[in-house]
C-alpha cells in the first residue's frame, strides 16, 4: 500500500523502499507469510504510539476480578456465621469472587455433612446475590466451595446510593419545621 492508502499492487523490494524515502515514511511489513509478501508505506512511530493508546484504553475497561477467601469452622457460632456472611455479600457486591473454606479439626473431619450444611446455610442466606461456580469438595482436611458474584447483583448497588440522596431534601424540611 501507498502512503496515502492505495494499492500499490506487486512491487521490487528497491522500488518500494524508494517510495517509501520519496514520502519520508517507513516501509512496514504486514504480512510476510504471504506470498509475495505485503508491505504498507506509513509512519511507523506513530502507528507504534497509536497501537500503545489502544492497549491501554482496552486496559482500563477491564475489570480485575480477586478472589477473596472466608474460612469457617464446624462450631461457628451463629453471630460468627451471620459477620462472615454480610463480608461475603460484601464482596460479592464489589464484584470478587470468593472461596469459602469449611476447616476441620481433630475428628470433626468423620461429620463432612456438618460441614455440608453449613455451606448449604451459606448458599441459602446470599440467596441470588452468589452463583456457586464450584461445589463444596473435601480436600484433606479443608471443605472448599467456589462463589462468583450474580450479574444481576449490579443493579442493586445503584437502588443503595437513591435512599442516600433522599435524606439530603428531606433535611431542609425539618430545619423548617424547627424555626
Amino acid at each position: 500500500m501507498d502512503a496515502d492508502g492505495s494499492q500499490v499492487g506487486i512491487v521490487s523490494i528497491a522500488e518500494a523502499l524508494e517510495r517509501a524515502r520519496a514520502v519520508d515514511l517507513d516501509l512496514v511489513e504486514v504480512a510476510a507469510q504471504a506470498s509475495p509478501p505485503v508491505c504498507r508505506i506509513m509512519d511507523y512511530g506513530k502507528f507504534r504510539y497509536e497501537e500503545s493508546q489502544r492497549l491501554k484504553e482496552s486496559r482500563k475497561k477491564t475489570v480485575q476480578i480477586t478472589m477473596k477467601e472466608v474460612k469457617f469452622k464446624p462450631k461457628i457460632g451463629k453471630a460468627d456465621f451471620d459477620t462472615k456472611v454480610r463480608h461475603m455479600q460484601q464482596f460479592l457486591a464489589e464484584g470478587h469472587k470468593v472461596k469459602v473454606t469449611l476447616q476441620f479439626r481433630g475428628r470433626e473431619v468423620a461429620h463432612p455433612e456438618l460441614g455440608k450444611k453449613i455451606l448449604d446455610a451459606v448458599i441459602e442466606q446470599l440467596g441470588e446475590t452468589a452463583r456457586v461456580d464450584t461445589h463444596a469438595r473435601l480436600e484433606g482436611r479443608n471443605m472448599t466451595m467456589v462463589l462468583s458474584p450474580e450479574k444481576k447483583a449490579a443493579p442493586k448497588k445503584k437502588s443503595d446510593t437513591k435512599p442516600q440522596e433522599a435524606p439530603a431534601t428531606e433535611a431542609p424540611d425539618s430545619t423548617r419545621q424547627e424555626q
